[in-house]
Parts: structure tokens; C-alpha cells; sequence
């Protein structure tokens, strides 16, 4: 399918609005999921939709936070603090992130590393271009600085309704990585750490997608039924859930009902070591012709 350009800029527009409106409440004494739902509702608000249940990750936590029904985390003083969010329009996606450190500051050398490596990758990209020549400027970049890529997160693509495709974009020099080429939307989030860099699953997940479209026979409940259709197949909350069933038991006893039946996959959190702090800034990138043309850059 070819892509649409003007949807797909749309997306990012909103996307970088989003991610903006929501970066402003990351401070201290905010709970999460209050900063999750405004960023939501901002998508929504500008005409798209959440490709994905916004997230807030903090400190160790790389990837993944998202908050359970009735949430009261708070974000503490001196959190490292992620925010990932995208939208869609019309199923063309935008992904971005960014990340508050409330210890060290606006400009603190992990974030800049983070941050620095993306602007580096994207001035490498174009159609032919080595994503493993990509991977080794982030992992430059970082290690530079002092700190490390968390290796075992890459970016990645999107296209039309889909959230995660190939090609995979690595955050290290790996010779197994393809090329890119002119067309592809791709999504680039370098995670910067002071740790080892290699990330593990831990904790309850709260973030699902479907295996596959849901169809008649799969003999689910009407109201489960519609539910899994309204999702287009795009990653959704728990806390989704109770709010198109009407109540926590009956979303958990949907989400019961699917993972037994194998027809969705879950999203545990991503962590590095306690104590190790972590940041990712982030950006999706159509790869035209000519070069890379950023989508989630903020107009001025």
C-alpha cells in the first residue's frame, strides 16, 4: 500500500502535540495516569486516535508503564521520567518520546546522549543506507558520553494499522541489520543508561493487542466481540477495557477469556537493574527518495 503522506503528517503532527501537552505535567507530586489520559484525550482532541495507550516510565523502567485501573502513582522528585506516545489517522501511525529527568535537569548528559544519538541517526538516513552503520552511530554517541544503549530495545517500523513491522532499527553496530529503503516509515528510539544495557520483563502487564483480527468464529462474547473490533488491532490498556465494558470485573474476566483462548499477547513492563537510570527520546521518520523527512517534529 502506498503511503499516505498528508495522513501520515497529520499523525505526526498530533503526535508531537501530544507528546508536548503531556511533557509539561511531568513533575513531581503528578499522577501517571493522569498525564497518560490528557495526552490521550489531546490526540483525540486533534482529530486522531492513540496508536497505543500512552506510557510513563520511570528511573529503571525503560518501556512499558502503563497504568492499571485507578492508578495513584505519582511521579517523585528526582525521576528520570519517559513519556511514549502516537497517534494515528485513518491507521497511518506516528510514534514519539521523550524524556524528563527531574534529578539532573533539562540538559542532563544522559538525556543528552539519548537525545543526541537520535539526531545523529536520523542525519545518516536514506534510502540505501546500512541500519547497522545506524546502530553503530547511537552506540557511539552514548558510549561517548559514558553510558551505554540498552541493546536488547531496537526501534522499528510502522505502517498502515500496524504499530511494529520490519525493518528493526538497532541501537549498536549489528552486521545483521538490512538496509533502508525509500518508502519505509520508521520509528527510532535510542535508549541511553548507566547501567549495563540489557533490559528484562517484570511486573503485571497492562498493555494487550491482538494476535490476529477477531472473526465469528472464535466464539467470543458479543460485547468482547466489539470491543476486540474497536481496537482496530492496535495495542489497548486494561484500563481501555473497563471503560468499553463498564467495569473492572467484567474487563478481567474479558482479558481472562482471551488469553486463554490465545487470541491476544501481552506487554510487561521493560526494566534495567534497580537503580539504574534510564532515557529514550524518540522520533518516526518517513525514508522519501531525497532523504529522511522527520514527522514528529514540533512546528515552532
Amino acid at each position: 500500500m502506498r503511503t499516505d503522506l498528508e495522513k501520515l503528517r497529520k499523525s505526526g503532527r498530533i503526535s508531537a502535540t501530544a507528546l508536548a501537552h503531556g511533557r509539561a505535567m511531568l513533575e513531581p507530586g503528578q499522577r501517571i495516569v493522569a498525564v497518560q489520559e490528557a495526552v490521550e484525550a489531546k490526540i483525540r482532541e486533534m482529530g486522531g486516535e492513540p496508536a497505543f495507550p500512552a506510557q510513563v516510565s520511570r528511573n529503571n523502567v525503560a518501556a512499558h508503564y502503563c497504568s492499571p485501573p485507578e492508578d495513584l502513582t505519582e511521579i517523585q522528585p528526582g525521576d528520570i521520567v519517559k513519556l511514549d506516545c502516537g497517534s494515528h489517522v485513518d491507521g497511518w501511525i506516528t510514534d514519539n518520546a521523550t524524556t524528563v529527568d527531574l534529578r539532573d535537569g533539562e540538559d542532563s548528559l544522559l538525556c543528552s546522549a539519548s537525545k543526541m544519538a537520535l539526531e545523529n541517526a536520523i542525519a545518516l538516513m536514506g534510502p540505501g543506507v546500512s541500519l547497522s552503520e545506524i546502530g553503530r552511530a547511537v552506540e557511539a554517541t552514548i558510549t561517548q558520553l559514558g553510558f551505554q544503549p540498552v541493546r536488547n530495545l531496537c526501534g522499528h517500523g510502522v505502517s498502515h494499522y500496524t504499530i511494529h513491522c520490519a525493518p528493526s532499527v538497532p541501537n549498536y553496530h549489528d552486521p545483521k541489520a538490512t538496509k533502508l529503503r525509500a518508502g519505509q516509515t520508521i520509528a527510532c528510539e535510542p535508549f541511553a543508561c548507566d547501567g549495563k544495557g540489557y533490559i528484562d520483563v517484570e511486573g503485571k502487564s497492562e498493555v494487550f493487542m491482538l494476535r490476529k483480527p477477531v472473526k465469528p468464529k472464535d466464539n467470543l462474547p458479543r460485547e468482547i466481540y466489539e470491543a476486540m473490533q474497536a481496537t482496530d488491532s492496535l495495542p489497548f490498556a486494561r484500563r481501555d477495557l473497563v471503560r468499553m465494558l463498564g467495569e473492572t470485573g467484567r474487563a478481567e474476566d474479558a482479558l481472562k477469556l482471551l488469553l486463554k483462548k490465545k487470541l491476544i499477547e501481552d506487554y510487561p513492563p521493560l526494566v534495567e537493574r534497580a537503580g539504574v537510570r534510564v532515557a529514550q527520546f524518540e522520533h518516526t521518520v518517513y525514508i522519501g527518495e531525497d532523504g529522511p523527512e522527520v514527522m514528529t517534529l514540533r512546528a515552532s
